[in-house]
């Protein structure tokens, strides 16, 4: 809110927050990511079979959006933007909420579980944007560089790399990185307010809907059912249903953008689904909490 606010009175400027998003993607987000797993204990969290669970059900959800899409025939381009809105997550929510709701062993599992999901979302989405908008040239090796380029990917196994080498930094290293650590997540958090596009939410509204649905509440829902299925230990189950239950990245703008997506619905849904994430994450927190 205070962001949209501020984009709302034009002050900082526009500019200004293009170049803190990009400075915050690049410095400030890396280093947290970084800072964190270095210095985590990482004892009890090396199961992995958390993100195995999820991957396999974004996996699923995938499939489905498929079929779904044959059934409901949607142009191409505006699948590609329903289909982001449904898989993405807004990774700045995401571990704002779990360094604020949960302890420090689930902050560090949910770094971790975005490690392995970000590479899968991007190729899967890809992947998407190949088979439905054919004029795109992707490239297995183009595909591989933007993941490995990635600088959330690279700082994350930078920082497992230096807690298992055991290497330690000296005060005035470890304090400048834990500076600039505070500064991500609340930073990144007014870009998402500023990042808002309220007038162009009325647009589109069947494809808005589902996709918000489908990413606001199946999801969640069906993380959750999956669980408690297969006994997951309750710590696991609230992370995992929280990140299920997170709006979609505006970063899946700049991929249609650049690949040839329906932007207007994307932006439609990136806001909508913030907004009304509000409300969804309170209840689901609640739920969980009872």
């Amino acid at each position: 809110m205070l962001g949209y606010f501020f984009k709302k009175i034009k002050f900082p400027d526009e500019s200004f927050w293009k170049h803190l998003d990009k400075f915050n993607y690049f410095v400030l987000f890396p280093t947290l990511l970084f800072y964190k797993l270095s210095t985590a204990n990482v004892e009890g969290i090396l199961n992995f079979d958390f993100v195995i669970i999820m991957g396999s059900i974004l996996i699923a959800v995938s499939l489905l959006l498929v079929v779904i899409n044959k059934m409901m025939k949607f142009n191409n381009d505006s699948f590609t933007s329903i289909y982001q809105g449904s898989i993405r997550f807004n990774t700045y929510v995401f571990l704002a909420l779990t360094q604020a709701l949960l302890d420090e062993k689930s902050f560090i599992m949910g770094i971790v579980l975005i490690t392995f999901l970000i590479p899968l979302i991007n190729i899967l989405c890809i992947a998407i944007f190949a088979s439905y908008v054919p004029k795109n040239k992707l490239s297995i090796i183009s595909i591989l560089k933007s993941i490995v380029t990635n600088p959330l990917i690279v700082a994350c196994f930078l920082g497992a790399s230096v807690n298992i080498l055991g290497i330690s930094f000296p005060i005035l290293i470890e304090n400048t990185l834990q500076i600039l650590s505070v500064a991500a997540l609340p930073l990144g958090l007014l870009s998402v307010g500023v990042g808002l596009h309220i007038s162009s939410i009325g647009q589109a509204k069947l494809s808005v809907a589902l996709s918000s649905f489908v990413k606001l509440v199946f999801l969640p829902i069906l993380v959750y059912v999956v669980c408690i299925f297969f006994e997951v230990e309750n710590d696991r189950i609230i992370l995992l249903t929280l990140f299920a239950s997170m709006p979609t990245a505006s970063s899946a703008y700049a991929l249609a953008r650049e690949l040839g997506g329906d932007l207007k619905l994307i932006s439609s849904i990136v806001s909508l689904q913030t907004i009304l994430s509000i409300i969804t994450i309170s209840v689901i927190i609640w739920i969980l909490n009872g």
